[in-house]
């Protein structure tokens, strides 16, 4: 449905991969874990590391290296796989929407329709609208310019290496902050190792209070949507 260029060209301008996407063949797989467990380290995640060293903090240490391994896994999946951001909105609108009668999906289709927001479901099923959301809010993400705010181009050899891994450590920290504020969505994307790429969408899950979902109303909800569209 869609390709990850976006997503591609951001790793690539930030040295965690040098693939291009023209290249994404079979075997490509091992060669961005190759990369990927190369990363230099950033200097916070290199301080957290000295934890390796003492028995008292092994479980600081054992926690990075899940952490590196499903970021490596991640990178990997957008390489093999399909978009990945449109996964991981996907992911979300099922968890909003999975305990939702059809009257309320309705309710929910005619505020959005209110608002010139019009959502093209096949069916009115919490999974078809789920899918015709996500594909709605995709369509309409610019993603270049959510990721140039995420974090500059590296520069640099060693400037570049620090830079590079401390891109892990901003994923880890926005995964963390996920599980506190969200836990069933944060679990739903672990269950499919794309919580190390929340950090990804969360400026636009942040501008639009996406993560209040969870309590809104079915009105709160249509607002959040169309905040994630325009």
């Amino acid at each position: 449905m869609y390709n990850n260029k976006e997503v591609i060209n951001y790793f690539q301008a930030n040295r965690i991969l040098a693939l291009k996407l023209d290249h994404a063949v079979s075997g490509v797989g091992q060669q961005v874990t190759n990369q990927v467990e190369t990363l230099g380290k950033g200097a916070t995640r290199l301080l957290y590391y000295t934890s390796c060293f003492t028995d008292e903090y092994n479980d600081v240490c054992q926690q990075q290296k899940t952490e590196d391994l499903r970021f490596r896994n991640a990178i990997i999946r957008i390489i093999q796989q399909g978009d990945v951001v449109y996964e991981i909105l996907r992911i979300y609108f099922e968890e909003i929407f999975k305990y939702k009668t059809n009257e309320q999906l309705e309710h929910i289709k005619r505020a959005l329709m209110a608002v010139n927001v019009h959502i093209a479901a096949s069916t009115l099923t919490s999974a078809g609208y789920a899918l015709a959301v996500a594909t709605s809010v995709r369509i309409g993400l610019n993603l270049s310019v959510q990721l140039s705010g995420i974090t500059g181009r590296a520069s640099g050899t060693t400037v570049g290496v620090v830079a590079t891994y401390g891109l892990v450590q901003k994923a880890a920290d926005s995964a963390h902050r996920l599980q506190v504020r969200y836990p069933a969505y944060y679990s739903a994307l672990y269950m499919q190792e794309l919580e190390m790429m929340y950090f990804l969408v969360e400026p636009v899950f942040e501008r639009a209070g996406a993560l209040e979902a969870q309590w809104s109303s079915d009105s709160g909800i249509a607002n959040i949507i169309t905040r994630m569209i325009r």
